[in-house]
This record gives structure tokens, sequence and C-alpha cells, in this order.
């Protein structure tokens, strides 16, 4: 990657990963080329004002990286498709944030001559700028082929997190812990405040706040602490 300028960067996914994704390159000097449609695109316009919408091929075609950012079950089609389409380039970053795949989803625009790279932010994205703020203390998966590494890092940073290498046959259980963490945690809070609510306890989930902040303040000290031999 030729650090000496900037990218242009296309976005296939306007859900709520991917316009926060390109905002966040934006802020660091990348140029948006486009974007595709999406369920919502006056929330996508507020966060990337001005980004011209295109279909998944035009953004391929404008793009020296191209971020995919779509649900999980339908990556490896919109992969496979757009390399049946010849639309993949030569030298050119595909870049997944899906914390599952690794590269291997990658392989058809990779024998196309594309980079793979998967870098997955670990935050809760909201879809909205809120999101800027949260991926400045969160830390990112990154997996790459060694020669590209750095790039996959170098983006990683760039979006405001800190990379940590995740290598390919690890990323299941990477997503396993994800997913642990952030459904269980929803699921408990949910019935905690389902049974405030239910003793009449008005706006259950701004009492628990400062409770379930602490607790989980404590909890991630806990577990980032050497462990006692």
């Amino acid at each position: 990657m030729n650090r000496d300028g900037r990218l242009g960067v296309g976005i296939i996914g306007a859900g709520r990963v991917g316009p926060v994704v390109g905002a966040a390159l934006a802020g660091a000097g990348h140029a948006i080329t486009g974007i595709t449609s999406g369920s919502d695109d006056d929330r996508v316009a507020g966060v990337l004002p001005g980004v011209p919408v295109l279909d998944a091929a035009e953004v391929l075609r404008r793009s020296e990286l191209v971020i995919l950012a779509v649900p999980h079950d339908e990556l490896p089609a919109l992969v496979s498709g757009l390399a049946e389409l010849g639309a993949w380039q030569l030298g050119q970053l595909v870049l997944h944030t899906d914390p599952a795949y690794g590269i291997g989803v990658l392989e058809p625009a990779q024998r196309a001559g594309a980079i793979p790279l998967a870098v997955h932010p670990a935050i809760s994205f909201t879809g909205t700028s809120i999101d800027l703020r949260q991926l400045h203390a969160a830390f990112a998966a990154v997996t790459a082929p060694a020669a590209v590494l750095p790039i996959a890092q170098a983006l990683a940073v760039e979006l405001g997190c800190e990379p940590v290498v995740i290598v390919d046959d690890d990323r299941a259980a990477y997503a396993e812990a994800i997913a642990t963490a952030s459904e269980f945690s929803r699921a408990i809070i949910g019935q905690s405040t389902a049974l405030l609510r239910g003793i009449g306890v008005e706006n259950p989930g701004g009492y628990l706040s400062a409770l379930v902040q602490s607790t989980v303040e404590r909890a991630l000290r806990e577990a980032s602490d050497p462990p006692v031999i």
C-alpha cells in the first residue's frame, strides 16, 4: 500500500458497520469512492455525506480498497459472485469485517489478484457517528497473509483501534468469544431490567447503568491480571 498517498475506498454493505468504517477511514484521509444502497440510506448519508450510492461492481471498479461489511451468511456468495463477474482487480485490497471468517472466504477475490485482509473492530456498532468514539477505545482482530499483515494492522490503527493478530485457524474461536460476551451481556441485562420493571422501578436501564458498568470494568480488570502461579 502506498502510504505516501491516500486510498480510494469503496464500501459494500450499508448496515451498521460499513458506513462507520468508511467514516473512520475518511477521517484518516482516505477518499470514499462509493457505497452500496441499504435499508436506511438517510442514516448512511448522515454518516457519509455526499458519498455516491453505487452497485457493487461499480464500487469495485472505482476503488483501491474495498470494505465488505455484509451479514455473515451473505459474504461467501458476494465474494464469489463478484469473481464470476470479473470485478476484482489485480492488486486491489479487499477487507471484510466479519469476526468468524478469516481470509479463506476471500479466496475467489485472491485468485483474481486481490489482496485479502480481515479486520474486525471489537465494538457493538450502532451505525451512527457515536461509534467513531468507541473505535478509539477498541481493539481489532486482524488476519492476513504474512506479507501484507502490516497493511491490515495499519488500517486497524487508522480506524482508531489497537490491532491484535488472530491467525486464520483461530477465527472461529475468536468469533465464539465475541458472541458469548455480547449476547450473554445483552440477555442478562434484558432479564434484569424486566425484573425491575415488574416491581415498578422506573427507568430500569438507568438504574442498572452504574452497577453494570462498574461490575463489567471490575471483571475486565480481573481478567487482565496476570495469572497467579
